[in-house]
């Protein structure tokens, strides 16, 4: 599981995350809401070794990400993460972009990587793009090559960092569909969103974060329908 215990976040004298402790077991899927500034990104960031903490312990099926002997490259390989724009290599073809890692980092033959890539862009609905380059995917096209390029890695976890933020309206359907797709295979996941059906529909448990501390968090029926706090009551009237 991940085990998020007091941790706590500055970016100098500014606390972005203040003491958040969270719990996500294997085969859950966690959505995290909240206002922008909320700390939501940050809180993915620092799972995945991307940001250094200031206080509390991150610890990823026992191991300490922060902890000074980790070694985080081997780590992130189990720790799959889609970002808001999806930064695929322009002159790689999305079959390139997805065998990239896995012969890298990995080890795996060329040919077996491009196998690799070839059964994961076919899990995400890109089979017939094999060959295509990112400039002639669409916005939702190109996001599902970035979970396709992450499943390459055959990480145990996945975090998704709000990723349809980036899309226009007409394409984000079709990302959280591979995302439900997952979410239905028993992927775990920690899901940063701002798609209340979609946290609603998908979640075991849903997370709402204010000023960088967890408010209030439960299953989605209640926190969606009979919330505990008043600011989560405040903020789901804003953005239904």
């Amino acid at each position: 599981m991940i085990e998020i215990t007091d941790l706590q976040k500055s970016y100098g004298n500014l606390e972005v995350l203040r003491g958040i402790n969270l719990t996500v077991r294997r085969g859950e899927v966690i959505s995290i809401i909240g206002a922008s500034g909320s700390g939501k990104s940050t809180l993915l960031y620092c799972v995945n070794g991307l940001e250094t903490i200031q206080g509390g312990k991150i610890e990823v099926d026992g191991i300490d990400v922060h902890a000074r002997g980790t070694d985080l490259n081997k780590l992130r390989q189990r720790l799959g993460m889609v970002f808001q724009q999806w930064n695929a290599f322009p002159h790689l073809t999305a079959l390139e972009n997805v065998a990239l890692a896995p012969r890298i980092v990995r080890g795996l033959s060329k040919a077996d990587s491009r196998a690799v890539a070839e059964k994961q862009l076919v899990h995400v609905g890109l089979g017939d793009k094999l060959e295509v380059y990112p400039s002639k995917l669409s916005g939702g096209q190109q996001q599902r090559l970035a979970i396709a390029r992450a499943l390459a890695m055959e990480p145990d976890y996945m975090l998704f960092d709000e990723a349809t933020s980036a899309l226009d309206p007409e394409l984000v359907g079709e990302v959280l569909d591979t995302i439900r797709l997952l979410a239905e295979e028993g992927m775990t996941m920690i899901v940063v969103t701002h798609e209340m059906g979609f946290a609603r529909d998908v979640s075991d448990k849903v997370a709402y974060f204010d000023e960088g501390q967890v408010e209030e968090i439960g299953p989605p029926d209640q926190i969606f329908g009979a919330p505990h706090s008043e600011k989560t009551k405040r903020f789901l009237a804003k953005v239904r």
